[in-house]
């Protein structure tokens, strides 16, 4: 999860960002893969210390949490367990809503109807197509043929250095590697 730390008449000094990381890192534990990224403003208000976390969440969610009190530990710590409670409760909503819904009475299916279709498995319908994210990095070919060298992946999918383009290295059976580079 990305993480933004800004101060508005505050210096923002290692020991703060400090806590704001170990806050924010305990609030990822309970929102998962649901946290996209994080917006921590630190304000200083005469004696008061003021904190706001925005958490950027998957489907377009933005939650806000609040935090005011005289001492940065304890402004930090309330505007994430405001957070907290926010993506717990968005958590179960998406947990217990139902996937499927039934628009009425389902009626029964008659029996001549149900064997004339071929029930469906993996086999007839083929292989699965399962999404994978890979991040996009600006690599020269040879960086590109170091990392895939080192690392036990058969393909790393770069942005060539030199073209500006993306491409793709696939470690072949045969030892060597292949540059797959779409055409302009």
């Amino acid at each position: 999860m990305r993480l933004s730390l800004t101060g508005r008449n505050v210096e923002v000094t290692p020991a703060l960002r400090q806590q704001v990381s170990r806050q924010i890192q305990k609030l990822e534990r309970v929102a998962g893969d649901m946290a996209v990224s994080a917006q921590v403003v630190l304000a200083r208000e005469r004696f008061r210390c003021l904190t706001t976390v925005t958490l950027h969440a998957r489907g377009d969610r933005v939650l806000t949490g609040l935090g005011d009190a005289t001492t940065w530990l304890a402004s930090i710590k309330e505007a994430c367990e405001s957070l907290e409670k926010q993506t717990r409760k968005v958590k179960e909503k998406w947990t217990t809503r139902k996937r499927r819904a039934t628009g009425g009475k389902r009626l029964p299916v008659p029996p001549e109807a149900a064997g004339a279709a071929p029930p469906l498995d993996a086999a007839t319908l083929g292989p699965r197509i399962i999404r994978a994210r890979h991040l996009v990095r600006s690599l020269s070919l040879d960086a590109a043929r170091a990392r895939l060298a080192k690392s036990s992946d058969e393909f790393l999918v770069f942005r060539n250095s030199e073209t500006g383009r993306t491409a793709v290295l696939v470690r072949r059976q045969d030892g060597n590697f292949g540059l797959i580079e779409p055409e302009a």
